[in-house]
This record gives C-alpha cells, structure tokens and sequence, in this order.
C-alpha cells in the first residue's frame, strides 16, 4: 500500500518572480560541447543551418531555453576573443589545456554565438577573460558586441559580416578565480572584478548585467569579499555600481573529486549520498544569500548560481578531459531538487546554467560521435515537465509528511516539491525519491481551487535507466492518474524514483500577487535591458 503525505499549496498566497533565467544553460568549449555538439560546420551530412545542428536547436527550443553562457568555465580564461573572428580558414589555432589539450581551430566564435543564440531565441550571457586576458580585451569585445556607430570595433564587426549589434544582457567578469581562472584571493580578486567591471560598458541602450565570479560551493567568506566589495563604494544604486550579480558554483556527486562515482552502476548507499548532497543546495543558497542580505537587505544583488548539476566519473573509453557522462533517473531528481529550491529562494537567486548543455556533464542532449543520433536525457524531461515555472510566481507550499531516509543517523526527506501560478494557471512540481514504494499524494489546495487538471509522470522501471539511441524514451514523460475527491482535494499516486508535475487552472481564488524582487527587475524590459533599480 502507497503511504500518504499532503502537499498543501496556498493558491492565494504569492512568492516572488522565479526568473525564467533560472532555467538557463551553460556551453563550453570542453569535449563535445561545442564541437560535435552544437557546432558541425557548414559542409556537414547533419542537416545544420550555417554549421549549427537543426536538431540541437529544435529540442532546446522546446525547453524554451533562456539564456546561454559561454565561452566557459575555465576556457574563458584562457580564450582571446579576437582567435574567434574573422575568416575561419585564417583564425588561430590554439591548445585547449583546461580540456582534454586538445587544439581547438576557433572555428566557433563570437559570431557563429550569436547566431546560435538568435536560433535558440536565448539571450546571450558572455563571460569574459580575466585570468590571462586584459582590461582592454574585455572592453573592446564588449564594445564589438554591441556599438553600434563608426568605433574601432563595430567597423571591425561590420568588416566580419554584421552590420547591425547584438543585444548582451549578461556579462561574467571571470571564472572561478579562486582556482583555474588564476588562483587568487578572494581581496585581489575583488579589487579586479570591480576594475575591469568598470571598462565593459553600456553602449547604444545594451544595458549590462555584470557578474562577478563567485564561490566555490560553501565559501561564504569569498561572497562577503564580493559584497564588502560593492559596500565600500558607498554607491546606493546598484544600477551603477561595478557589477550587479555574485556568481556561485556548486556540484553534486555521490564521493569526492578523485572518485566522483559512475554514472548509471552505483549502489544504493551511492544514490542517497546522491540525494544528500543535491538538498545541500538548499543550504548553499540560504547561506550565501544571508551574507548577501547583510549589505543588501533589499536585495538589488542578484545571485547566480551558473554552474550546478551532477559530475560523475567520465564514461568508460572516453576522453576522461572530456567530461562525458551519461544521465539516468537519478540526475532527473537531482535536477527536481534544485528546482524546487530555486523556486524557494527566488527573492534572491536570479539566474542559474546548468553544467552543460549538450555531451558534458548533466546535459540536456546527447549526440554519437558515430551515427550523428540525438538523444533526449531525463534531465531535459524536467526542464522540459517545468518550463511553466519560467516568470511564474512561487506559491506557498507546505509537505506535511514524515517521510524520510535515514542515513548517517540523519533523515532526509524523500518528498520534494514547489508550486507556481501565472495567468490563471498553476503548475506543481513534486517528486518521490524513494527508490522502493509508491507514495500516495493529496493535493490539499487552500484559497481556491483547480479545473481541468492534468499530470505527468518521469520515471523507469529503476532508477539507473537511461535512455540511448537504441532506447531513446525509456525515460519520458507519461500521463499520471489524477483523481479528485468529494472534498475537492486531489489525490495522486508517484511511483519510486519518480518526478511529476500537475496543471491546473485556478477557480475560486483571490489573485496571487508576486512580490517585488530583483528576480523581477532583472527581467524588466523583456529582459533586453536587465537592471536594478530601475
């Protein structure tokens, strides 16, 4: 018998925005990214519209993808911008040491971005070059970018084919200075992000949002650093200061960075490891947003969490500089996971990259190197079932349940879930953790109610399937069984090691309002022009 919990969500009681940039990616020049990935050149068998692969693009558009960071990661530190322009046949090439050490031939740069960007309907979130680039560099890629007169730099643009500049909402200051982007204090870098900060300029209505590189994981004292930073400016408009979010790295994995775990052949005692550490994201997210709170108790910072997801030992015979990984049910409800705590903390977090897009790490996509087959993940399910949640507002949720796993002689719950109304409709996220045993679910809806509802199930008969060209929907959404009772409460019933997601339209209920946060300025303007205190 399903053992029953309530999940009660106050339809009438609004949170704030959940940004849409919080469903954002992250593609790096690492392994297959990239090339192989997104990129197959113009004189490709794979049908490609100027060397970008149609079927990426379409199966990203699905997910109604926000946002894309690039260069990297790491490769952002090492990559000179000016490589990547230009006739490709003339273009440089270089070593890519972070990855593999590889020669990479710049074939995909700038340009070729911004087009994948424009076909992806995403907004573009460039990270720059601090730790071996310079002030200058950074200032005239951004001025490339987007001016858009007769400067050194937008003749240089139009002499490589575009006439007309790109929009560039987003714009990271570095990456990981605390470790590949060159190994610095959390001071010295300080004193950079604001330096360089201030030459990566607003030109022709291209509001910037600059982001500054944040911490590792639970390094609350390199936040402070950041916002300690910012303080000593004395600058109350956070629209003018040096740079306006704090980026913030995390992520997941069931033992520690020199055995990090396989991805589909791990015990039970691996998987709730797993699942411990993804609900320290919640941890991480409350901690640093604290400190945040201390200089900015209203707010105007954003948080960035702009690389988080699962990383597992690369799979066997691969490239091990390359990061490919496969993705089973587990990484599902670890993505379910963070979703749910995004939602939760989206007074404050503003934007969050998955590690990484398509062949690295936790991605959306899977591509053979050998037949050019595409497969769908059980992470791009997830994002897929709660793409509704994108500019929704949160609504209060409460699990009344004991459910829970003990390990360590410490319980972890095995139920998770969030909710979120826009335009009448409302949208709810919960998962079953358990790897054994059904949980019998009521919907106990308070402040209103909901017609014409709906469910959908994400599972596999265990919890290490996955999907592949030979399989392609072992894991994939299914219809759930919704059933309402007399009281007007509804009850469902989540298989193990599953994620759902219920839709309904409200009837009966005040209308939700969403408080104001920088979640929702930074999404002001159509999110062309992202700023704060505006």
């Amino acid at each position: 018998m399903a053992s029953e919990s309530r999940l009660v969500v106050n339809l009438d009681i609004a949170g704030p925005t959940i940004n849409r940039h919080l469903y954002g990616h992250f593609a790096e020049h690492l392994g297959r990214c990239i090339y192989g990935g997104f990129w197959v050149g113009e004189d490709s068998e794979i049908p490609n519209t100027r060397g970008i692969r149609n079927d990426v693009v379409a199966a990203l558009r699905e997910l109604r993808i926000p946002n894309l960071r690039w260069p990297g990661g790491c490769f952002a530190d090492e990559y000179h911008w000016q490589d990547g322009i230009g006739p490709r046949e003339e273009r440089p090439r270089v070593v890519n040491s972070h990855w593999g050490d590889v020669v990479e031939d710049n074939a995909f740069g700038t340009h070729e971005f911004m087009d994948l960007c424009d076909l992806l309907g995403a907004e573009a979130y460039v990270n720059g070059n601090v730790g071996s680039g310079t002030v200058r560099e950074m200032s005239e890629w951004i001025e490339y970018l987007t001016r858009a007169d007769d400067s050194p730099m937008a003749a240089l643009r139009r002499a490589n084919g575009q006439d007309e500049p790109w929009k560039v909402p987003f714009f990271g200051v570095g990456n990981e200075p605390w470790g590949c982007g060159g190994h610095m204090r959390a001071e010295a870098y300080a004193d950079l992000a604001r330096q360089y900060s201030t030459y990566v300029r607003n030109h022709n209505g291209n509001e910037v949002y600059r982001i500054a590189a944040g911490a590792n994981a639970d390094d609350v004292a390199w936040t402070k650093a950041l916002m300690e930073a910012l303080h000593d400016k004395g600058d109350s408009n956070r629209k003018s200061a040096p740079y306006q979010g704090i980026s913030l790295h995390y992520y997941t994995m069931s033992g520690h960075w020199d055995a990090k775990g396989s991805a589909t052949a791990f015990s039970e005692d691996e998987y709730w490891k797993t699942i411990k550490a993804a609900q320290h994201i919640e941890t991480l997210l409350a901690a640093h947003s604290t400190m945040m709170d201390v200089y900015d108790p209203h707010k105007a910072v954003g948080l960035i969490l702009d690389e988080w997801g699962t990383w597992w030992d690369v799979e066997p015979g691969t490239n091990p500089g390359f990061l490919y990984q496969q993705n089973t049910v587990r990484d599902a409800l670890v993505a379910a996971i963070h979703f749910d705590s995004f939602h939760q903390h989206a007074d404050r977090l503003v934007m969050a990259n998955i590690a990484q897009t398509v062949n690295v790490l936790q991605a959306m996509l899977l591509t053979d190197p050998e037949t050019g087959a595409l497969v769908k993940t059980p992470t791009f399910h997830v994002f897929a079932m709660n793409a509704g949640h994108q500019d929704a507002s949160a609504l209060h949720t409460h699990l009344a349940s004991d459910a829970a796993h003990q390990l360590d002689d410490a319980p972890l719950p095995t139920l998770t879930a969030s909710a979120s109304t826009k335009d009448g409709q409302v949208l709810i996220s919960v998962a079953n953790l358990e790897l054994d045993g059904e949980k019998e679910i009521v919907l106990d809806l308070r402040g209103g109610q909901l017609e014409e509802v709906s469910a959908l199930v994400l599972g596999g008969d265990h919890v290490a399937a996955f999907n592949a060209p030979e399989h392609p929907e072992a894991v994939a959404p299914r219809p759930l069984q919704v059933k309402e009772r007399e009281d007007g409460q509804f009850v469902l019933r989540l298989p193990a090691h599953s994620f759902a997601t219920v839709h309904g339209t409200i009837v009966g209920a005040a209308p939700a309002t969403a408080q104001a946060t920088v979640s929702a300025v930074v999404n002001s303007s159509s999110g062309s022009k992202p700023c704060l205190n505006c």
